[in-house]
């Protein structure tokens, strides 16, 4: 029975599909009443007709309720809602097992405890009574904690024996054979059955022993047990043939080779009673004992050159081998190899960086609503570790011996060391735009999108400017790179054609020197020929190459160190890497990150999103438009709701649209970045930002397209438009000034339009907007240490309201002035009741009304809200839909640059 996205079933609100089997269908849920994220399974009509097999299903559910154990994915409980039946599950995020596997064997040292805790899972089961009868790969479930989940414990038993005319395949839970009639019928996937279940007899605990080790087997040798092409060919493999032994590692310890021999024994008799002893085997195994015994010195030569081969093929998979890969001598490397990097799902596609040493890799991924960095280790093949008090980092960068990382988050640049504790603030950096870290523990950073490199000590103190802007050619520095040496560096400007590029500076010297044209950040450096293990920032190579993006494609050209020029043709090394935000400018990276022995990682694809209608308890209803894959940022809605204004990128310009559901319609045309539009009152005119005099400014033009574009207001600083006063009169705006950060500001439109100070201090102030009445602004701040929704009167005064509790970005006001809605660091979109009377306000208690998937998530806080609400209170949200970010890292190994 399929269920529409955003319907409700009990006290469960529908948020998304997770997959489909014999089953039913399985979606993602909201639970109102604990507000927890939940899977549910909604069972087939089949079931829901059956009310013999509902009763075994209730009575199931109870004995699953009770398998309360870490490693097993448990049941909430069943629900019935109009007739349609579901198993709620404890949603468990992460790769199955078999997506692993499609990646080739997993390292013996991280095998074995995917195993021990898969032995624990059924163990419980088994004590309680409950066969599996249905363990494969893709019913077990690896965290990136490296928390193991087996799922759908007890789910083939409930298929019981068939109804001869009634049942059909579709009620089994997995695949059957055709002869699927009466007790006979074959439960279970064909190549993890076994024996017994293959001739369709009865299972016991033996048999989720026999699928243990099939599974195991899978894991040490990347292919399974007992395969062949239809499912008759492969029960009768299973019947009647043996494993290849001879394909387990040579590293495989015996007490291992022996255990699988046991768990495979196709007499139930003979084979491993209890799954508790492999457990105990596994537990007692030292994986430096001898080999096993099948493998002769003679052929383990030739296996250990050949499984050296392979695990350059899967670099990732076999993740124990991949530092042996990446450290080797480029003369003694195999071929190009590209690889891919499974990460936990982020709304931040572009924060991620190799350490200088190959041994690492930093990215920002999602845990319990929140993103965080996390540390990938290629040396010792363990799982994805999550560093704490990382939350909402961006953008991170390695200490150039690989033990600290810099990163930016809640407006500062912090750093955190590898090996343990909480991160240390540096400085302050709204919101940082790119670091780099040289041998001499200096820290060069960019703090803003209009601001100049700064320089600071890596353990904190007095921040000193280290480049100077030429506007308009160069408008800001960011992105900075050192160069082998560390005293020189390369940076990323952004301004005029004439200006705009990639530039190379040093600390020895006031002058910086143009490099090459370029429309994205960031760079980085190559040394061909050396291995990261004995590339150190004092080494000068004599063959280097620059790494830059230039429309998508990572280019490599060589870089004439001693005379700061590039020379020869450009070699491009990949394509559609991912770009974030549309327009060509210091603040829109490219997804791309390389170590200086020439490792290089990336993503590819688009950050595309949909613009959705939602009701206040998150009930989809309906699109507005087609998907984008054109970046479409800031949606606002015209006065009358007809209309929606944004953002846009088409062909790498950025420019203001309209859409009205069916059709979107261009209405600025320069070549600069134009952005942030808000309508006037009345409908009539859109402001925006437009960069096409260096910074931006503020504009207007008419909404219907007739005439051209009015500027408002010009300085040097950046300004980005934040919202129309309800009298027409005035623009609220936040400008980005080089010591006290951002501020808001409001410009008058008549007169001789001379801004006033709204809120200017040491803090960041931005994305105000007015009440409905125009008496009161609502607007970020982190003087808290966090982002935080505020309210002032205005005009200004000293009283001021926190709106938020636990964190906010992107307020909104309702139409009758009576909630604050903003979203919480988790995505949630929180409601704040306001009760306002002479001047004051009293705001109540924020309420999550629901979990969106909001473009850029819950923790960007400069950008103006990535959603509206229409007058009669429905939320109009710009969805990310293409999640570039839940797409693999793909890394590029040996990469072999021209000769000429």
């Amino acid at each position: 029975m399929a269920i529409a996205i955003g319907s409700r079933i009990g006290s469960y609100d529908v948020t998304g599909t997770l997959g489909a089997g014999g089953m039913g269908e399985v979606y993602r849920a909201h639970d109102t009443k604990l507000q927890r994220e939940v899977a549910l399974k909604v069972l087939p009509d089949a079931f829901a007709l059956d009310l013999d097999r509902i009763a075994r299903f209730q009575r199931e559910a109870q004995v699953l309720a009770s398998l309360n154990h870490p490693n097993i994915a448990g049941i909430h409980g069943l629900e019935e809602s109009n007739g349609v039946h579901a198993l709620v599950l404890e949603l468990v995020d992460g790769p199955t097992l078999a997506d692993q596997l499609v990646h080739g064997p997993i390292p013996l040292d991280e095998a074995l405890p995917i195993a021990r805790q898969i032995a624990d899972a059924l163990e419980a089961a088994h004590e309680h009574g409950v066969i599996h009868r249905d363990l494969k790969p893709a019913n077990i479930k690896v965290r990136t904690d490296g928390t193991v989940k087996v799922l759908d414990f007890g789910l083939a038993k409930l298929a019981g024996p068939a109804k001869t005319g009634h049942d059909s395949p579709d009620v089994s839970p997995t695949i059957t054979t055709p002869a699927m009639t009466g007790v006979g019928m074959i439960l279970g996937t064909a190549a993890y059955m076994s024996p017994e279940q293959a001739k369709g007899r009865e299972a016991d605990k033996r048999s989720d022993v026999w699928a243990f080790g099939c599974v195991l087997f899978e894991m040490l040798t990347g292919t399974r047990a007992f395969a062949a092409n239809d499912v008759a060919e492969t029960l009768a493999v299973v019947l009647t043939k043996e494993p290849a032994w001879s394909a387990l590692p040579h590293t495989t310890p015996l007490s291992i080779a022996r255990l699988l021999r046991r768990t495979l024994q196709k007499d139930r008799r003979r084979r491993l009673s209890d799954i508790a002893d492999a457990r105990l085997e596994i537990d007692d195994t030292n994986i430096e004992e001898p080999v096993a015994a099948n493998v002769s010195p003679a052929r383990a030569s030739v296996r250990e050159r050949l499984s050296w081969a392979v695990a350059v093929v899967l670099a990732l998979a076999v993740a124990g081998l991949a530092f042996q890969v990446l450290t080797t001598p480029a003369a003694e490397r195999p071929p190009e190899t590209r690889v891919d990097i499974v990460t936990p799902s982020s709304a931040d596609s572009l924060s991620f960086a190799l350490s200088p040493d190959g041994r690492l890799l930093a990215f920002a991924g999602e845990s319990d609503g929140n993103s965080r960095l996390w540390l990938r280790s290629f040396d010792q093949g363990a799982a994805a570790r999550m560093l704490p008090g990382t939350e909402g980092a961006s953008l991170p960068f390695w200490a150039p011996d690989s033990r600290s990382i810099g990163f930016f988050a809640g407006g500062k640049l912090k750093r955190v060391d590898v090996s343990g504790g909480m991160p240390r603030t540096l400085a302050d950096a709204a919101p940082g735009f790119g670091g780099a870290w040289n041998d001499e523990g200096i820290i060069l950073f960019a703090a803003t999108s209009t601001t100049a490199l700064r320089r600071i000590s890596a353990n904190g103190g007095e921040v000193v400017p280290q480049t100077g802007l030429d506007p308009p050619r160069q408008v800001s520095h960011a992105f900075p790179t050192f160069l082998p040496g560390g005293r020189e560096f390369l940076f990323f400007a952004r301004g005029t054609n004439e200006g705009q590029g990639i530039y190379v500076g040093s600390f020895d010297s006031p002058g910086i020197t143009r490099l090459v044209a370029a429309d994205r950040p960031p760079m980085a450096i190559v040394s061909t020929g050396r291995s990261a293990a004995t590339f150190t920032s004092s080494f000068r190579p004599p063959d280097s190459w620059l790494l830059f993006v230039r429309q998508g494609t990572v280019i490599a050209q060589r870089l004439d160190h001693a005379n700061k020029r590039l020379s020869g043709e450009p070699t491009s090394i990949a394509d559609s890497v991912v770009l974030s935000g549309g327009s060509s400018a210091a603040y829109a990276p490219a997804a791309f990150s390389a170590t200086p022995s020439g490792i290089v990682a990336y993503r590819t694809g688009a950050i595309q999103s949909q613009l959705t209608w939602f009701g206040r308890t998150g009930e989809a209803l309906g699109a507005f438009g087609a998907r984008d894959a054109m970046s479409p940022y800031n949606p606002e809605m015209s006065p009358d709701g007809r209309l929606v204004a944004l953002r846009r990128t088409a062909e790498e310009n950025t420019d203001i649209f309209v859409m009205d559901g069916a059709r979107t319609v261009r209405r600025t045309f320069d070549a600069a970045i134009e952005q942030y539009p808000v309508w006037s009152p009345d409908g009539s005119w859109l402001a925006f930002s437009s960069t096409r005099r260096g910074v931006g400014n503020l504009y207007r033009r008419r909404a219907n397209g007739i005439g051209g574009d009015e500027l408002l207001f010009e300085t040097k600083f950046q300004k980005n438009v934040d919202d129309w006063s309800p009298d027409g009169r005035l623009l609220l705006y936040n400008e980005e000034d080089s010591v006290t950060g951002r501020d808001l500001w409001v410009l008058p439109l008549d007169g001789d339009r001379k801004p006033s100070i709204f809120l200017k201090t040491n803090s960041q102030e931005h994305r105000g907007q007015f009440s409905p009445n125009g008496k009161f602004v609502a607007y970020v701040s982190n003087e808290s240490g966090q982002h935080e929704i505020f309210v002032r009167p205005f005009p200004a005064s000293d009283n001021q309201w926190q709106i938020s509790t636990s964190g906010g970005v992107q307020p909104r006001w309702s139409h009758d002035g009576k909630e604050i809605y903003y979203i919480a660091p988790d995505g949630k979109l929180m409601a704040t009741p306001i009760v306002a009377k002479d001047g004051v306000i009293e705001p109540g208690t924020p309420v999550a009304l629901f979990q969106t998937s909001i473009l850029g998530g819950g923790t960007n806080a400069y950008t103006k809200p990535q959603y509206d609400v229409s007058s009669d209170g429905r939320f109009l949200i710009n969805q990310a839909v293409d999640d570039a970010a839940r797409s693999a890292i793909t890394l590029l190994l040996n990469w072999k640059p021209p000769t000429k």
